[in-house]
């Protein structure tokens, strides 16, 4: 199998909101995003599929090591194979590779976040840098394209926090800030139990709330220059925002259930996207 092949494999596999936009890219920006996008399965996978945290603290520590020798002209990953061809093209340097896999670190780390800002710091390393790279790969020419990608990287990952609630919950996690259960009244043990109350669903509608206004916030700064170039991310969130309104509309069912669109459904999301440029 050759490296193109593994990381279209990967991408392919996770089943992703992402694989669907990618579809409609060029074939050479197509070809970046799918390594780039399989690096970031990987490094996510160590986490979420090791039960052993010294055993992923390891294998994090490995990864950042491939990922420096990469930049020095020796990758041996498939992944980091397929990514490096592509890496000066759009300029993806190290340090963004680098903090995506600090972020993961943080899962290893820390399973509750005080308040907001804390979140904040995760969800820009797990997803902002993510978005910033992705723009530069899908053809950003505009300086303000990066607080864009930076917005919706974060309503992306405030949408997943809402959704997996629940499942994190039986790993020991609430990405939820603790000052916010206090202001509603939460209990850790109550969400840990996967209990629902009143109090939860408010608490829930209040994350949702944040999550649109990021939405509709990085909606206002793309700029017009470079809004076709970064239709991939537009169809991103058209999906991401029609799942997190489906949880609104089964309200906030997520302690006992992982929603989700069906691939069919996320496929007409996109190509709407790319017909209509609307979201």
């Amino acid at each position: 199998m050759t490296p193109e092949q593994y990381v279209q494999q990967k991408a392919a596999a996770s089943g992703s909101s992402f694989y669907y936009a990618f579809l409609f890219l060029p074939r050479p920006r197509r070809a970046a995003i799918t390594a780039f996008y399989a690096f970031c399965r990987e490094v996510d996978d160590v986490v979420d599929e090791t039960t052993d945290a010294g055993v992923a603290q390891t294998k994090l520590a490995w990864w950042k090591s491939e990922v420096a020798q990469a930049y020095a002209g020796k990758p041996t990953h498939p992944v980091m194979q397929a990514l490096m061809p592509h890496s000066a093209e759009y300029d993806i340097q190290q340090h963004h590779l680098q903090a995506i896999i600090d972020g993961c670190q943080m899962d290893l780390e820390q399973t509750r976040y005080l308040d907001f800002p804390g979140l904040q710091r995760y969800c820009h390393l797990v997803a902002g840098v993510v978005g910033e790279v992705s723009a530069r790969i899908f053809g950003q020419t505009q300086a303000a394209t990066t607080d864009y990608a930076h917005k919706l990287g974060l309503a992306f990952q405030l949408t997943n926090i809402i959704r997996d609630v629940g499942e994190d919950a039986l790993m020991g996690r609430i990405y939820l800030p603790v000052n916010e259960l206090q202001q509603f009244d939460v209990k850790a043990h109550e969400i840990l139990k996967r209990t629902y109350s009143d109090r939860f669903t408010a608490l829930m509608r209040f994350q949702a709330e944040r999550a649109h206004r990021l939405y509709d916030e990085a909606m206002a700064v793309l700029p017009e220059a470079d809004r076709r170039a970064q239709k991939p991310g537009l169809m991103m969130a058209s999906i991401y925002r029609t799942l997190l309104r489906e949880i609104e509309r089964d309200n906030f069912q997520v302690l006992h259930q992982r929603n989700s669109l069906t691939p069919i459904r996320k496929l007409w999301l996109a190509w709407k996207v790319q017909a209509l440029g609307r979201v």
